[in-house]
């Protein structure tokens, strides 16, 4: 993920605790909050996202604030927890703002219509799924981003499978599941670091223990989409040449157009702020636009031609608001219209929603008293295991946000796994395999949330086809049942 807090500062992170508070308690708000949700989305469907989750998560931060009250926790508490909340986020919001943006550029310059231009005539049905999982996965463990990645080569691959007649949710769930691979190994990504950190152990020991897990992982994710592929029966194929001819009439394609996506993975490489190289990444688009597509730009405005005002007029509305290019193919209608910053204001919304029912819940202390019960539950190595995942996987639906499913099981069952005699990586490994992936799996968690946004494709689409997400909480499980790569304590310290 790409957010804007140091680990240092995550790793700092107060947890509020509240003894008085019994688990009953600590769960009526989740309860209600699941209750509401689904009665919610039973009335609206796909259009529950368009507002009324939002206040249904407001609705859940009441119940949970009422709680509070009952048990005299502090207004002012709560408050500073939600505000805490929130501004952890401001980092996100802002990125969220800027792919927007990026999105705009890229459209009007060409630059998305050139990625899907190309990538039709190489990339065929059979192979595309598990070629999207391989790329995001290298562009994701090159940036250390699953967002960047979403943003970037994400955006151009849901456009070339809409055209190749594959389903959004099937292209949306490859794309996450090579993104996240990528973002789970790589040493650039905070997530990465963060683990380690809360374990207490090293950054390379944790990367490497991964792989245990990890590789088979993905492993069975690209055997499932080869599957998918083979069997995969389309409507785009036929129609490759005249979306071809369409594309090459509605905008002049070209290679130097890569430039601009090439310079942003490189920034990001070198480890230039996400939101900073989004930006860079806007503006040179919208300078390529105004070179490569002076027709395009002065359109969006009415003009018959390109001056100074049409272009500044065209570019900023690109930008802002939502843009359609003119095409003469139905099927290219979706993929040259962008919605601008305007675009993301429903997933921004949903994510400060999200937010307050969080720093309530945090506010209360219901969340590390739910950790704590299931500390409880653990009786065996498994069950430690299995309880840390479950955290995990409980505080991304309860908090919305991974770092603190990360941050609050780190904090709670580190000693615990020191009781028991093993190695920091496994309670590091655990946190990824069950704290970091599964975030994106739940539509109003902060990544749920972007990569809807982004890719424009609902959690409940891509869910199923999310393959590598769902499945590594499942294989680190598997191993800690069979005690599989369980590393102790002791043999830790006879290696150092």
């Amino acid at each position: 993920m790409a957010d804007q807090k140091t680990n240092k500062h995550r790793e700092n992170e107060h947890i509020v605790e509240n003894k008085e508070l019994s688990i009953l308690e600590a769960t009526i708000p989740v309860v209600a909050l699941v209750i509401m949700l689904a009665y919610n989305v039973y009335v609206f469907g796909d259009d529950a996202l368009s507002g009324s989750n939002q206040f249904i998560l407001l609705l859940g931060g009441a119940v949970a604030a009422i709680v509070g009250i009952y048990k005299k926790v502090p207004y002012k508490q709560m408050l500073a927890e939600v505000a805490e909340n929130i501004k952890s986020t401001s980092g996100a919001l802002l990125i969220l703002l800027m792919v927007g943006a990026l999105a705009g550029t890229w459209l009007v310059s060409g630059i998305i219509p050139a990625m899907i231009y190309y990538g039709l005539q190489i990339l065929n049905p059979t192979i595309f799924l598990a070629a999207c999982v391989i790329i995001c996965a290298v562009i994701s463990i090159a940036t250390g981003s699953s967002w960047t990645t979403a943003a970037t080569v994400g955006i151009a691959l849901i456009g070339i499978g809409e055209t190749l007649g594959i389903s959004l949710g099937m292209t949306a769930g490859a794309i996450l599941s090579g993104a996240y691979f990528g973002d789970k190994l790589s040493p650039l990504s905070d997530t990465t670091n963060l683990a380690p950190a809360m374990a207490g152990g090293e950054l390379f020991t944790h990367i490497k223990y991964m792989l245990w897990t990890t590789v088979p992982t993905i492993t069975v994710t690209l055997i499932v989409f080869i599957i998918i592929g083979f069997n995969l029966e389309t409507s785009g194929e036929a129609d490759v040449d005249a979306i071809l001819s369409s594309i090459d009439a509605s905008f002049n394609i070209n290679g130097w157009l890569f430039i601009v996506p090439i310079v942003v993975v490189a920034l990001i490489v070198k480890k230039t702020p996400p939101l900073a190289a989004l930006l860079i990444g806007t503006l040179l688009g919208a300078l390529f636009a105004l070179i490569f597509q002076p027709e395009v730009v002065a359109g969006i405005t009415g003009a018959k031609e390109l001056n100074f005002q049409s272009g500044y007029e065209g570019i900023l509305k690109a930008i802002t608001v939502s843009t359609d290019v003119p095409t003469d193919n139905a099927s290219l209608s979706d993929l040259f219209s962008a919605k601008g910053m305007a675009g993301m204001l429903g997933t921004i919304w949903l994510i400060v929603c999200a937010m307050v029912f969080g720093g309530i819940m945090d506010g209360i202390g219901a969340l590390s008293r739910i950790t704590k019960a299931l500390l409880g539950l653990a009786k065996s190595t498994f069950g430690l295991f299995f309880s840390t995942g479950i955290s995990c996987i409980v505080l991304n639906g309860t908090a919305s946000d991974q770092y603190l499913a990360i941050v609050v099981p780190g904090k709670m069952f580190s000693q615990a796994f020191k009781d028991r005699g093993l190695a920091p990586e496994n309670l590091s490994r655990t946190l990824e395999d069950t704290g970091t992936v599964t975030s994106v799996l739940i539509p109003y968690n902060t990544c749920g949330a972007y990569h809807s946004g982004v890719l424009g494709v609902g959690v409940a689409e891509y869910f199923v086809y999310a393959i590598f997400n769902w499945l590594s909480p499942i294989m680190t499980f598997i191993f800690a049942a069979f005690n599989i790569k369980i590393k102790k304590l002791a043999q830790t310290v006879s290696n150092t």
